[in-house]
């Protein structure tokens, strides 16, 4: 499994993770079936949130219950979870006591002592940063929370959290697959009018995140949209990316949706791909993926073939 590294967090991950939003209703056999493949093929990072499942905290209690982590299996996983999101509403808080009490649950939900890292899930309009300052703080120095970092955040939204908070953001966990790639296809068709491409969607995130040494995860890598549905396979509605995944799947020895998952992970960003399949044999797909190095030519015949324009 090819690595990446976190420069914030000071650490070496794998190119894919594990999300786990859908295993409420899965067995517990079914779970550890799950997670002995991932780590079979090298993934050792996990990825959860507050509200995954149909109740507060149901998935990263499902994981929990399913996995009975050692101490010593617990210290080889690379843990992650979200707090910010309430349901009823919905809304966002980022209140100091809501981050608090949800990192709470986490702790209690996942058997564990402690969070690798901690993610705000998407923006609070309301936010204070000087809450979520003195939040982080203090799950930091009692050792609850390692490392923290943002979800689908704008570079502004980011700095105006950095005028209060001084522990490293060190992840921003945002939509990206080959159809879905505003914040790399506006750089390529930057200042041409009348081209919906060259708008910028997300004021820089991309190269923001570059200089700023914050690594990008990569969620719903293989929706078409906004979970509108799998554009692997759908050739009614993608048949020239499909054509094309086909095509680099038979060079490359492996599947289109390896393929998928080599576009995110060939970017010189070194990018995290999310996965949020529950079936153990697209985890193995998508690992392999992480270990194919397209070329050039290959990459940007993917990136044309989704309907992007290279000016």
């Amino acid at each position: 499994m090819k690595t990446i590294q976190i420069p914030g967090a000071g650490m070496s991950a794998p190119a894919v993770v594990l999300g786990l939003m859908r295993i409420a209703e899965k067995t517990d056999d079914e779970i550890r079936d799950l997670v002995r493949t991932a780590r079979d093929h090298g993934i050792d990072f996990i990825d959860h949130a507050d509200i995954y499942g149909t109740e507060l905290h149901e998935c990263e209690r499902r994981f929990a219950e399913a996995m009975a982590l050692t101490p010593s299996e617990r210290a080889e996983l690379t843990i992650q979870t979200k707090a910010g999101i309430v349901k009823d509403g919905p809304y966002f808080d980022f209140s100091y006591d809501h981050i608090l009490e949800s990192v709470h649950g986490s702790l209690e939900a996942l058997r564990t002592d402690y969070i690798d890292i901690l993610l705000l899930h998407r923006p609070d309009a309301l936010v204070e940063p000087e809450e979520v300052a003195r939040a982080f703080d203090d799950l930091h120095a009692a050792g609850k929370v390692r490392h923290f970092g943002v979800s689908n955040h704008t570079p502004g939204q980011i700095e105006v959290l950095k005028t209060a908070v001084t522990q490293p953001l060190v992840v921003n966990q945002v939509q990206l697959s080959i159809p879905h790639a505003p914040l790399i296809a506006q750089g390529v068709a930057a200042n041409m009018a009348a081209l919906d491409q060259s708008i910028s969607r997300d004021v820089g995130l991309l190269d923001y995140s570059r200089l700023n040494g914050i690594t990008l995860q990569a969620w719903s890598p293989y929706q078409g949209g906004f979970f509108t549905g799998a554009f692997v396979g759908d050739r009614e509605n993608f048949g020239p990316l499909n054509d094309v995944l086909d095509e680099l799947a038979e060079t490359h020895g492996v599947t289109p949706t390896a393929i998928a998952t080599s576009w995110i992970t060939r970017h010189p960003a070194q990018m995290q791909v999310v996965l949020g399949t529950t079936t153990p044999s697209r985890v193995a797909e998508a690992a392999a993926g992480a270990d194919v190095a397209l070329s050039r030519p290959e990459w940007y015949a993917l990136f044309r073939a989704a309907g992007y324009t290279v000016p």
